[in-house]
Parts: C-alpha cells; structure tokens; sequence
C-alpha cells in the first residue's frame, strides 16, 4: 500500500526546488530531467511493486472522468 497522504515537511520548498532545477531548459532536457529524477526516486524506493502502484495511482489522479 502506498501512502496518498501529504507527508512532505516542506512541499513549496520541494516544489520550488523543481521549477528551479527545469529553469532554463529546453522541453527535452525538461523531460531528461524528469525521467532521471523519477529514476533515482524508484531506485530510492527499491521495490519494484510499490513503484508499480506509483505509477498506477498517478496514472488514475490525471486520467479522464
């Protein structure tokens, strides 16, 4: 079970912190910045299920109603 529930201490500043780090990059290094960021993360997790259920969750939040 993954946790949905806000549990940053600090989430403008995470979110500041990745506006900033895309500031000034093309729409591909964008997109290579996300990609690298989302694969250290998943390593981070260290299990590929819960990154499974990541994935699934985030998929069923921005999908159409």
């Amino acid at each position: 079970m993954i946790h949905t529930e806000a549990r940053l201490t600090d989430p403008d500043g995470l979110f500041e912190a990745l506006i900033a780090s895309h500031r000034d990059l093309t729409p591909e290094a964008s997109r290579r910045l996300d990609a690298r960021i989302i694969l250290l993360l998943a390593n981070q997790i260290g299990d590929v299920s819960v990154v499974r259920e990541v994935i699934a969750a985030a998929a069923r939040v921005g999908a159409p109603a």
